[in-house]
């Protein structure tokens, strides 16, 4: 058996690298570390994982909120992400606090500007978490 130990990356289409890096690196404040527009890719920091944005014409369907992708925002900042997302224009679609599950914690749910379904969460607990 494989034994994992993390995530390196994951990579999310793009129609437009340059209108999504400003995306992700203005509003939801992930670092830039490398970036070739030519070959439509940028890699972005986002808390030690490393995201991909990938140009391509491929899309995730924007109506499929099952496939989304979740990022932590520490607990104090929440309603402030939420409020910084208004602020610059970008719908919370859905909002829950759900619990009992695997990944649990208050979420808000929005659209990249490819319509990529996206989630902030404030982690209250993680059932895969060995601390507890």
């Amino acid at each position: 058996m494989i034994k994992t130990k993390g995530l390196a990356h994951f990579t999310l289409p793009v129609t437009d690298t340059v209108r999504s890096m400003a995306f992700y690196t203005d509003i939801l404040g992930m670092t830039a570390i490398q970036v070739n527009h030519d070959r439509g890719m940028v890699f972005l920091d986002c808390g030690g994982d490393c995201l991909i944005l990938s140009k391509s014409e491929a899309r995730i369907n924007p109506d499929d909120h099952d496939v989304h992708h979740a990022f932590i925002v520490d607990p104090d900042d929440y309603e402030n992400a939420k409020r910084d997302l208004a602020a610059n224009g970008v719908d919370v679609f859905f909002e829950e606090d759900r619990q009992g599950g695997a990944v649990n914690g208050p979420r808000a749910y929005f659209h990249d500007p490819d319509g990529n379904v996206l989630e902030i969460i404030n982690l209250t607990s993680y059932k895969g978490d060995p601390t507890g």
